[in-house]
């Protein structure tokens, strides 16, 4: 029997219920669900424990230490939203315990509820494995049809830009976290090399993870590419100027240099493992083969050169 109330513990299981047209069948989402903008109005059944909308990446990272170092939760359940909801499927994730709701949560979720509902967890590292995901959560609710629809739309814009040759695949380093600095894992290396680069320091389907100044000098890329998990181009800007601007040895890399370090909307388009992946290489591709891909249509304020000008905009 197909499920007829779905609870979504992740943005991207979210995005993909509206775009397989069952948002009729969805009854609770996190706090980080804004999109599309009518998953504003579901009810909350995750919530942060602490705003990070005005906090800086430092004071980010310093709290979600404390409350791991204390052994507290990142996420909160509300346990009312929760049993209103009375959800037949919860959707998941077993990416990063700190990203999003984690499996934890869903076995709290199952303590709470009298009727267990299915589970169906979301574990992607890769591109393949996000498409994957797609089509079975599609197939799972009764929406196949349209999953394969989603699918081959995604498949023929993936191979566009797998079908261009490059004289040169200039070195790119992305980083997922500015102070302290994080290296961008799962997916993200393999955008890359798809999108005509050379990634750099991070590997294929692996986790995120530290890393110093004299990592990103020793690999000395072309290009450098800033994507903070979960914050907007407006927002990377804003925390590289405080940061990264007044650095002497930020500012001695050779891609600060040429004046090519970006910025990309990570939240949209590449920390979370959703459709919107793809449209996330479509960006690389055009930063970093400007002249190959100048006619790929991109979202407005998708990405941003930073320079010196640019960053006090």
């Amino acid at each position: 029997m197909e499920p007829q109330r779905i609870v979504t513990f992740l943005p991207s299981a979210t995005e993909l219920i509206y775009s397989l047209g069952a948002d009729d069948k969805l009854f609770g989402v996190t706090h980080e669900c804004n999109y599309p903008s009518g998953a504003k109005t579901k009810p909350r059944v995750i919530s942060s424990v602490f705003d990070p909308a005005s906090m800086s990446s430092k004071q980010i990272d310093d709290k979600i230490c404390q409350l791991m170092t204390e052994g507290k939760e990142i996420y909160n359940l509300n346990r009312e939203n929760l049993l209103n909801a009375k959800p037949d499927l919860i959707i998941s994730q077993n990416i990063c315990e700190v990203c999003s709701a984690h499996t934890e949560h869903v076995k709290i979720a199952m303590e709470m509820l009298e009727k267990k509902p299915e589970v169906y967890t979301m574990d992607p590292h890769d591109v393949g494995e996000i498409l994957v995901s797609i089509k079975e959560i599609s197939t799972m609710i009764g929406k196949e049809k349209e999953g394969d629809e989603i699918i081959d739309s995604l498949t023929k814009r993936l191979e566009f830009v797998k079908s261009k040759t490059f004289e040169k695949r200039p070195k790119v380093v992305a980083i997922e976290w500015v102070d302290p600095f994080f290296t961008s894992g799962h997916w993200i290396p393999e955008m890359i090399e798809t999108a005509g680069g050379e990634n750099l320091i991070s590997s294929e389907k692996m986790p995120s993870r530290k890393m110093k100044l004299e990592e990103i000098k020793g690999a000395n890329p072309d290009i450098i590419v800033m994507m903070p998990c979960g914050f907007d181009v407006k927002r990377t800007v804003y925390e590289y100027d405080n940061v990264l601007t007044n650095n002497p040895s930020w500012n001695e890399l050779k891609a600060v240099k040429e004046n090519n370090v970006y910025a990309v909307d990570a939240n949209s388009y590449f920390s979370k493992p959703s459709l919107r992946t793809i449209t996330g290489i479509e960006i690389l591709a055009t930063i970093i083969h400007p002249d190959v891909f100048a006619d790929l249509q991109l979202p407005e304020d998708s990405f941003m050169k930073i320079s010196y000008f640019s960053s006090r905009v």
